[in-house]
Formats: structure tokens, C-alpha cells, sequence
């Protein structure tokens, strides 16, 4: 008798667990781009969220859940309202579409791992983690931002080195991304792509700059010879990343500073970087770039 007692208090407490979860939301709401959304999708997204997402991103979406410690990379802080990875100008807000790739193939070298979950419970959990920013996200006057589109890759396989090298000079050049990343020429060539004065550029250049961010604490730009790149991997997964930038961090939006065609041959560029990780030609490039810079005393 005891145990049934027991077991029917369970039932309860648990039917009573659920009922207050299901009757969270009471009304629908309309979020950023017109998106109508009911209060029953609202609370199976809140069911979910609490059974997958709550240990890393936290009970209210702050990304300081209790597996969050120690993490090398924190998880994303939802009350801000703000994505890295949406391909949309940084800093404008993204597709649900951008949310569920995130969803689908997670971040390469981060606790976000891919999650096998059906198009409706991802429309489930995306919508109901918007309600972590309401000033952001709620409204019908609130816009989403507005899609990057890139011209056909002009390059391809069979132009593939002239893309690298055009894109080496852009990246030393004129976008000058060695300024957060670093540097993977010597002085000379640096000074020849930069316009600088060789025996006048801080070493500097040669480390990864620290940068701050919108949610409090410092970005590491990637060494792309040696760190993951945690959104893109293929040159046009690059080229895209490139172009809208990151969101709430330093890295902006190329799209329109630079050409299209400019921003497939850094992609290019990065790309070979990218495939030098873990290889003796890594160390190669360093070693030369260390022997090269012992002309100017450094």
C-alpha cells in the first residue's frame, strides 16, 4: 500500500511539473520580421530548452548554466539578443534558417554539439529562446537583418593558387587582418603588402590580439594555422562569414568594404591556412618567417 501511495504521488507531482510547464506562456506573440508564434509552441520550446539547453545556457538564457564552468568557450548569453553566426550583417538580427543550422551542425571546437532534432522542435526551441531578449526580439516593428549574397565564386578549383595568392595580399593589405589575428608573411613581405616600413612593425603582429565583446569578455581571433574556425569550414562557408562578419564581436561585415571577388580570395587564403594545422609545413612556414625576420634585428 505504502509504495502504490508513493507511486501515485509521483504521477502527481509530475502531471503537476507538466502542467506548469505547458501553461507557461499563455498568449502568442509576435517577434522580429512579423513572425507569429502560438503560446503552445512557446512551451514545448520551453520544454525542450529545459531538458537539452538549460545545463549550458542556463535557466534564464544567460549561458551560465551549471555545465557552463570550466568551459573554455562559454555559451552563448541569450538575454542579449545577439548571434555570432546568423548571415546577416553582425550586429542585425538573424534568421530563424541561421538558427537552425546552428542547431543541425553545432560549433566546431565548442561544447555545442550537432543535435538530431526534428524541424519542429527546432522552430520549438528557436522561438522560445528569443523570450530570453523581449526588447529585442518582440515587436512587430522589429526588422531582421537583411541576407548577405555574394557573387558566384570567381575562382574555383583551376584558380585556386591565384586565389590564395591574391588573397594573402589582401589579407596582409588592405583588409590588414594580421591588426586582430596575426601575421603569416615575414617583415619584408609584410612591409611590401602593408606599405610599412619593416624594421618599423611591432612584432605584434605575430600574436593573436585579444578583442572585447558585447557580452563582457574578450574574443581570441583565430590563428588560423592552429585554432578551429568554430563556423565555417569550406571556402564558401568562409567566404560567407566573411561577409557578414561575427556578431557582438570585433570581426566585421567585409560585405561592401572590400569586393566580392576580394573576399572569395581571402577565403581562399584562410582556407590554406586552415589545412597547414597539425602539419610539418606549419612549422616550416614559422621557421621561415622567424629566420626572414633576423635581417631586421627581430
Amino acid at each position: 500500500m505504502k509504495k502504490i501511495t508513493q507511486l501515485t504521488l509521483t504521477f502527481l507531482l509530475l502531471g503537476a511539473l507538466t502542467s506548469c510547464s505547458e501553461s507557461h506562456f499563455r498568449e502568442d506573440k509576435i517577434f522580429a520580421g512579423g513572425k507569429f508564434v502560438t503560446a503552445k509552441t512557446l512551451n514545448k520550446g520551453k520544454t525542450l530548452y529545459t531538458e537539452f539547453c538549460m545545463p549550458c545556457h542556463g535557466v534564464n538564457g544567460d549561458g551560465k548554466g551549471v555545465a557552463s564552468k570550466g568551459m573554455k568557450v562559454p555559451p552563448r548569453d541569450f538575454t542579449t539578443g545577439i548571434f555570432k553566426f546568423g548571415l546577416v550583417p553582425s550586429g542585425e538580427l538573424v534568421h530563424d534558417k541561421h538558427l537552425f543550422t546552428l542547431l543541425d551542425k553545432g560549433l566546431t571546437g565548442t561544447a555545442m554539439l550537432p543535435w538530431d532534432l526534428s524541424e519542429d522542435q527546432k522552430e520549438s526551441v528557436v522561438q522560445y529562446i528569443k523570450t530570453f531578449a523581449p526588447k529585442v526580439w518582440e515587436g512587430k516593428d522589429k526588422d531582421l537583418g537583411a541576407e548577405v549574397q555574394l557573387v558566384k565564386d570567381p575562382y574555383g578549383i583551376a584558380h585556386k593558387t591565384a586565389a590564395i595568392e591574391k588573397g594573402k595580399k589582401i589579407y596582409h593589405g588592405e583588409a590588414n587582418c594580421q591588426s586582430c589575428h596575426r601575421a603569416y608573411v615575414g617583415l619584408k613581405e609584410l612591409g611590401q603588402l602593408s606599405g610599412e616600413n619593416p624594421r618599423e612593425i611591432d612584432m605584434e603582429v605575430y600574436t593573436q590580439k585579444p578583442q572585447e565583446t558585447e557580452w563582457g569578455f574578450q574574443n581570441i581571433p583565430p590563428d588560423f594555422t592552429w585554432d578551429l574556425v568554430r563556423s565555417a569550414n569550406t571556402v564558401e562557408e568562409l567566404a560567407l562569414r566573411l561577409a557578414a562578419g561575427v556578431g557582438g564581436t570585433s570581426m566585421p561585415a567585409w560585405k561592401d568594404t572590400i569586393t566580392d571577388e576580394q573576399i572569395w580570395a581571402v577565403a581562399y587564403y584562410v582556407k590554406s591556412l586552415t589545412e597547414l594545422k597539425d602539419t610539418d609545413a606549419r612549422k616550416v612556414l614559422m621557421e621561415e618567417i622567424k629566420n626572414s625576420n633576423k635581417a631586421y634585428g627581430k
